[in-house]
């Protein structure tokens, strides 16, 4: 009798301690982000750092891909837990258009908001030696120009800033490594430049700097108007944002546009909502390990969420965690409980 009691606890004991280590075990999560060398990238393995020492619940896995849209549809379709996405995409995948023409059959997982993180804000450049030859936009007309790898969301958005204008130029498809030197071989008239914020550009660029003497190449202010008159935002910064040593203007024009880092069912709205405290704590932590995420330091998170949904709240379902978030903070407008995801 003794001995069959001693075996009942026993079998007892290894059910309960199967049954904790299953309940600590941390969840898995497959976060899909653009490729190696780019913005998202970089800012998504920083995220990554902070996330997995500060919740020991979660275990993220960065994985790049070859643009932040295939991170988009990699999630829709159930190959990724999160992805890494734009209002630029939202609106095109919301509309059925572009990239994302008949691709709603496709999908099991509708996107969900759940944080915005920055802008990425989208520009121009030609060799410096052009510059007399090529003063505005519509003087790309009929060149080759680089505006970004096929499915990068920063290309979607120059592409559609040209189109605005009716700059008909010839998109050539180059690798990021060697974009700036076939702009200094006269192999490409123009290229794409970007920054987030405004302050901190993608990798990428630093390396074409070091191949090619370029200098931004800003629209006319008649191409301004126009590019505000189609609903796009403009904004000028300081050309020693691109750490450069001849800057050429006074000012770069610059096109922003939203980028975040966005979780669906896997995050309870609990679990999400305690993500969201635990990035706003490491904020500033974050914008020092990758200055991209300035525009969330400084206790500034909170309204950058609220500024970000008032243009995209009604692009996609917003996930209950970051409404539960924004209500705490007391930046939520009423106007989207009608969109928060169930």
């Amino acid at each position: 009798m003794l001995k069959r009691i001693v075996t009942t606890f026993a079998v007892a004991a290894l059910i309960f301690a199967a049954s904790s280590a299953a309940w600590s075990a941390p969840k898995d999560i497959r976060w899909g982000t653009a490729r190696v060398g780019s913005s998202g990238h970089k800012a998504m393995v920083a995220l990554a750092d902070v996330l997995n020492k500060a919740m020991p619940e979660f275990r993220i896995t960065v994985l790049p891909t070859a643009g932040a849209i295939a991170t988009l549809k990699g999630f829709a379709t159930g190959e990724y837990d999160g992805y890494y996405g734009s209002d630029v995409a939202l609106r095109e995948l919301k509309a059925n258009t572009g990239r994302f023409k008949d691709f709603q059959a496709n999908i099991k997982h509708p996107p969900i908001q759940s944080l915005w993180c920055y802008t990425l804000d989208v520009g121009l450049a030609i060799k410096a030696s052009d510059r007399d030859s090529i003063k505005k936009w519509a003087d790309l007309s009929g060149k080759p120009v680089f505006t970004g790898p096929l499915p990068f969301d920063t290309r979607k958005h120059t592409e559609d800033a040209l189109a605005a204008l009716g700059v008909k130029h010839v998109y050539k498809q180059v690798d990021l490594s060697i974009a700036g030197s076939q702009l200094n071989s006269g192999s490409i008239k123009g290229m794409s430049i970007y920054a987030a914020g405004g302050v901190t550009p993608a990798p990428w660029i630093a390396e074409a700097t070091l191949a090619v003497d370029w200098a931004a190449l800003n629209p006319s202010a008649d191409e301004v108007a126009k590019l505000k008159a189609a609903g796009f935002t403009v904004e000028e910064v300081n050309p020693a944002n691109f750490h450069k040593k001849e800057i050429y203007v006074s000012k770069v024009t610059l096109l922003p546009f939203y980028w975040g880092f966005d979780l669906g069912n896997v995050a309870t709205a609990d679990e999400m909502y305690k993500m969201l405290t635990v990035i706003e704590a490491h904020a500033d932590e974050l914008a020092k390990l990758d200055p991209s995420f300035r525009q969330i330091g400084g206790g500034k998170m909170a309204a950058f969420q609220k500024q970000a949904l008032e243009t995209t709240w009604n692009l996609a379902p917003i996930h209950p965690g970051l409404a539960k978030y924004m209500k705490a903070r007391g930046v939520w407008d009423s106007k989207w409980d009608a969109n928060v995801a169930k």
